[in-house]
């Protein structure tokens, strides 16, 4: 089975210090490490060094698998030199993953490269999962009649509710939860900063960094 794990590559939202939330791609990265038998692609809309949101590394957040992974060489390797999207190639890839931080509001949207790959998994009856403020790049893409992927389909991502608890809110693109209903989708969410995971067929989504673990582990069982 092929995985490829989707990080940003920008580290600035607008005057923002940002990048990737780290433990929503090293968590989801030993769930899939520890099952076995999965090839893990790391990429990125740049491709290169992936950059880390500095406060993903604060006391409290920094969880034991993202200090293994900071310790990994394959790991690190894999993160400092992520693939450039544009240069996979999906046919053989069983499930795209897109995951989280404030970076992805950068480059995410209106990201023609991942914008092709979520639709031409998603067209193809792969996996197609996100977690946190990676289900922006959802918001972007169609299906082949030209309807929004997530009309009338179940969903979840970053609340509108946490992002005002992080005072980002006048900064991000838009408020993710108010974007997916303007979509038509049917967004569900649990508590600010607790676990909450949704499956519609084969597109899973998370709420927030709580969510990332479970995330994982649906596109494990999916995959089986």
């Amino acid at each position: 089975m092929k995985i490829v794990l989707v990080a940003t590559s920008a580290s600035k939202l607008k005057s923002h210090d940002t990048g990737l939330w780290i433990h929503e791609l090293a968590s989801p990265y030993y769930e899939f490490v520890e099952k076995g038998d999965y090839e893990i692609t790391i990429a990125s809309p740049a491709g290169g060094a992936v950059p880390i949101d500095a406060g993903s590394m604060a006391e409290g957040f920094f969880n034991d698998e993202c200090k293994k992974f900071m310790h990994d060489p394959i790991a690190i390797g894999k993160l400092s030199h992520s693939v450039k999207l544009t240069d996979i190639d999906w046919e053989p890839v069983d499930a795209i993953f897109m995951t989280g931080g404030h970076g992805t509001c950068t480059d995410f949207v209106g990201q023609p490269s991942l914008k092709s790959a979520i639709e031409t998994m998603y067209n193809s009856g792969k996996v197609v999962a996100a977690v946190c403020h990676g289900v922006l790049a959802l918001a972007d893409c169609e299906l082949e009649d030209g309807t929004s992927l997530v009309k009338g389909k179940k969903v979840t991502g970053f609340s509108d509710s946490e992002e005002e608890a992080v005072q980002l809110s006048k900064i991000v693109p838009f408020l993710l939860e108010t974007k997916l209903k303007e979509l038509g989708a049917n967004y569900s969410k649990g508590s600010d900063w607790g676990a909450h995971v949704v499956t519609d067929g084969k597109l899973i989504t998370g709420q927030n960094p709580q969510s990332a673990d479970d995330v994982a582990r649906a596109v494990i069982e999916m995959l089986s």
